[in-house]
């Protein structure tokens, strides 16, 4: 079919249009091998890494919180044997008047706190009418230092 004029004829292929001089190459497509691996997913060494470090970051955080359990225990007995200082300290205090205040004493506490004890000291000071008090309240094994002390001075 002649259009024109007719040098120009109508065709389906663009290199029938171009001109003789210019050569268009085609590449040519390679079809996608089968057996080429997708990269969409995880890999198992790569979930088995994963699964470690959330391993060892979760036995670190479990080891923390049994040590903060134990540190916790700790303060709350040190806040009790303070407690119960302070109480036996304010009884000698007070009955300082009508006791001599001389040597030294040892007890236990009475229930619910029958797990501490407590040690009494006198010591004199340098003016003969004022004694040094100092109340010890202590708990567990003695060669772990586990102990309250309490000094005051009485008159």
């Amino acid at each position: 079919m002649v259009i024109g004029n007719s040098n120009l004829i109508k065709t389906n292929h663009y290199s029938d249009m171009m001109p003789e001089n210019i050569h268009v190459h085609k590449t040519p497509v390679i079809p996608k091998q089968s057996n080429q691996r997708n990269s969409a997913g995880f890999t198992l060494l790569e979930i088995m890494i994963a699964l470690a470090i959330i391993s060892i970051a979760l036995t670190v955080l479990l080891s923390l919180g049994n040590r903060t359990i134990a540190v916790h225990d700790r303060l709350q007995k040190i806040t009790q044997a303070t407690l119960l200082a302070q109480h036996k300290m304010s009884e000698v205090e007070s009955s300082s008047t009508s006791v001599t205040l001389t040597g030294d004493e040892r007890g236990v506490f009475d229930e619910p706190n029958d797990m501490f004890s407590w040690k009494i000291d006198y010591s004199d000071t340098p003016l003969p009418s004022i004694k040094m008090v100092s109340v010890t309240v202590s708990w567990g094994e003695e060669n772990n230092n586990e102990e309250v002390t309490l000094d005051s001075f009485v008159f």
